[in-house]
């Protein structure tokens, strides 16, 4: 769910069969640039969340994701790695969708700024309504409106794993740029690490035709050799769930 359209049919069907048990319909957004509200249409999710008691984040974890606690489980993950504890003043988003990650993220830290890229016009107005964020125009691999060297934190959640290699690397240069010297990039790819065959096997079958974009792979070590061009290096990683399988969070550090 993110700065990109992500059109996988079989989650699309199976977001759409929860809701309709609940008794809500989807709707298509008039409103939206192909992001995540073609995905999580935003109406529908935040009837269906407040019809379960459930923050919007712990609804798609838990009713349309089927993994509940798993976004909890990565911002711990980032939390003992230290990642919150040199409170960062600037934070950057991309494609934080309903804002699961970025809710969590606020519980973490406390920035004077934080900005998002998100194409989904009903969930980035929600964010900077809910969340007092700031909203830069998004282009869908650019972030031309924020200044180099200007971010203590980047990251993005549950992203590049539904865009194209070269969309994907467009944006980690523009990461590296935007990062202050000493600041933080973290973001999730499908390594090779979350394809075993039996995965392979999970993904190719359970999806079914127009499911060929989602989940898009990304070599482990192509990220590593890249951002190290560019002055960052590879901290940390770690598995966290995604639909059927997992993917790999990395975390990198620009060089000071």
């Amino acid at each position: 769910m993110r700065a990109v359209s992500k059109g996988t049919s079989v989650l699309k069907s199976g977001v759409k069969r929860l809701l309709g048990r609940a008794g809500f319909d989807i709707v298509r957004s008039t409103n939206n640039l192909g992001g995540v509200d073609d995905f999580i249409p935003f109406e529908a999710t935040m009837r269906a969340a407040r019809a379960a008691g459930l923050s919007v984040g712990d609804y798609i974890d838990e009713v349309m994701n089927g993994t509940p606690g798993a976004t909890q489980s990565t911002i711990d993950e980032l939390r003992d790695l230290g990642l919150f504890a040199a409170n960062p003043n600037t934070v950057l988003e991309i494609g934080p969708g309903s804002g699961r990650y970025l809710e969590k993220t606020l519980k973490e830290c406390s920035p004077d700024r934080y900005e998002i890229y998100e194409t989904a016009a009903p969930w980035a107005n929600y964010l900077v309504d809910t969340f007092g964020v700031v909203a830069q125009p998004t282009a869908g691999s650019s972030l031309a409106p924020t200044p180099d060297g200007s971010i203590d934190l980047v990251q993005a959640h549950k992203v590049f794993n539904t865009v194209p290699f070269l969309a994907a690397s467009r944006y980690f240069f523009e990461m590296a740029r935007v990062t202050r010297p000493g600041g933080r990039i973290v973001f999730d790819v499908m390594t090779e690490t979350c394809l075993d065959p039996a995965t392979v096997r999970t993904w190719a079958t359970q999806g079914g035709a127009g499911h060929d974009s989602y989940p898009a792979a990304m070599p482990r070590q192509t990220c590593v050799d890249l951002f190290a061009t560019l002055g960052c290096s590879l901290k940390a990683g770690f598995l966290a769930p995604m639909g059927v399988a997992t993917t790999e969070v990395l975390v990198f550090g620009k060089a000071a």
